[in-house]
């Protein structure tokens, strides 16, 4: 939000909790000031791929109706982060429309679609474009997850190694799979096959945006050199 729409939400939860108003201009200033840095990668609203959208202006709204504490624009920013997320795990990445010969422009409007679905300025893919068929590497991907077992019994496994379930998932839709990579994140470093782990160290259900992106570049890569 840029510092326009953030002073539009901030009147906003003043009208609905006036115990929130700034005591005088210099406050409001401090306050505004505030608000815009914490919220500026957040957008007033984005959509999601289920049809539930996000409205910061709800979630200002859900805060106040819910919540003892005066609004901060941490109960903003966390909201969203969380929203984004949930949208990222859900996207698969589209055919790109560049040239696949032209590897720079094919992997820049690809990690520019997934940076847009992020930011929310863009809806996620919630389905795999069809493509002729799967990959040629998937039986490959499949084989080094270990050994094989029929469809069925995987499916019934599923929620008992959710983590392998995922994997299986992304290797049969030719989708890129972060785990393939050691995180580059500073503060995480798992290495090839290990989830990513928070500040705490305790395995993260998501792997980190940049090991994401580092998977999204070198199974480009791959398939490029195949061709």
């Amino acid at each position: 939000m840029n510092r326009r729409e953030v002073a539009a939400l901030l009147a906003y939860a003043v009208k609905l909790d006036p115990r929130s108003a700034p005591a005088d201009q210099a406050a409001a200033d401090e306050t505004l000031d505030q608000w815009a840095d914490l919220l500026a990668d957040v957008p007033p609203t984005a959509p999601h791929p289920n049809g539930r959208s996000w409205d910061a202006s709800q979630v200002v709204r859900h805060h106040i109706a819910t919540s003892p504490y005066p609004i901060k624009p941490s109960d903003v920013s966390r909201p969203w982060h969380s929203f984004r997320r949930d949208v990222v795990d859900r996207h698969h990445d589209p055919v790109p429309a560049a040239d696949p010969d032209n590897p720079a422009a094919y992997r820049a409007e690809l990690l520019g679609t997934r940076h847009a679905v992020a930011i929310g300025a863009a809806p996620a893919a919630t389905f795999r474009e069809l493509t002729g068929g799967p990959p040629p590497e998937v039986a490959e991907r499949l084989a080094a997850l270990g050994s094989y077992v029929p469809r069925s019994v995987a499916q019934a496994l599923a929620e008992f190694r959710p983590r392998r379930a995922e994997r299986e998932r992304r290797a049969t839709e030719g989708l890129p799979d972060p785990l393939d990579v050691a995180c580059p994140y500073e503060q995480c470093r798992a290495r090839v096959g290990e989830p990513c782990r928070n500040f705490r160290r305790t395995p993260r259900s998501t792997a980190h945006p940049s090991r994401l992106d580092l998977a999204t570049t070198q199974h480009y890569d791959r398939q490029e050199s195949a061709a």
